[in-house]
C-alpha cells in the first residue's frame, strides 16, 4: 500500500498537487444498502410515502451530492463531473434476509483526479434521503455495506472489490 498523499513531510494535512497530472477519463462505482421493516419497503414499492415518490428523491440527493462533494470533503478537489447515476434495487430479504434497498452509484469525469469520493458520498446522501423519508414509520432502519465497487483510470488503474 503507498503512503497517505494528503500529509505533507512534515505530517501536515493538505490537498494533493494534481496540476501535472494528465486529464484522463475516471470512472468510480460505489454501493451500499438501506437496511428496513417489510412494511417500510411495501410503503417504498407502493409509492404512498407520505413525502412523495422515496426513490425518485432519492436519486436527485444523490446527485446533488455528488456534485457537492468537495465541500463537504476538506481535501477533495471540486471536479466537473461528466455523468451520474444511481440505481436502486429491492431487496425483499428471502431466506431470512432482511428487506432492503441496495444503491449503486456510478460517476464520471476527464481530469487529473479519481471520482470515487463522490461516488460514495452519492450513495451515503441518497441512503440518508431514504431514511428521512421514511423514518416516520421505520426509526431503525440501518444503513450499510457502503464501500467502493470498482474504479477505473488513473496512475493506480482499474480496481475491482472482491
Amino acid at each position: 500500500m503507498s503512503s497517505l498523499t494528503h500529509f505533507d513531510a512534515q505530517g501536515q494535512a493538505h490537498m494533493v498537487d494534481v496540476g501535472g497530472k494528465a486529464a484522463t477519463r475516471r470512472v468510480a462505482v460505489a454501493g451500499g444498502r438501506i437496511e428496513m421493516l417489510a412494511a417500510t419497503l411495501a410503503i417504498i414499492e407502493a409509492g404512498t410515502a407520505k413525502k412523495g415518490d422515496v426513490l425518485g428523491i432519492a436519486r436527485i440527493a444523490g446527485i446533488q451530492a455528488a456534485k457537492k462533494t468537495s465541500e463537504l470533503i476538506p481535501l477533495c478537489h471540486p471536479l466537473a463531473l461528466t455523468h451520474v447515476a444511481l440505481e436502486f434495487a429491492v431487496v425483499h430479504g428471502q431466506a431470512g434476509g432482511q428487506p432492503a434497498i441496495a444503491c449503486t452509484a456510478t460517476t464520471e469525469t476527464v481530469g487529473p483526479t479519481g471520482v470515487e469520493m463522490e461516488a460514495l458520498t452519492a450513495v451515503q446522501v441518497a441512503l440518508l434521503t431514504i431514511y428521512d423519508m421514511c423514518k416516520a414509520v421505520d426509526r431503525g432502519m440501518v444503513i450499510t455495506g457502503v464501500r467502493l465497487l470498482e474504479k477505473q483510470g488513473g496512475k493506480s488503474g482499474h480496481y475491482v472489490a472482491g
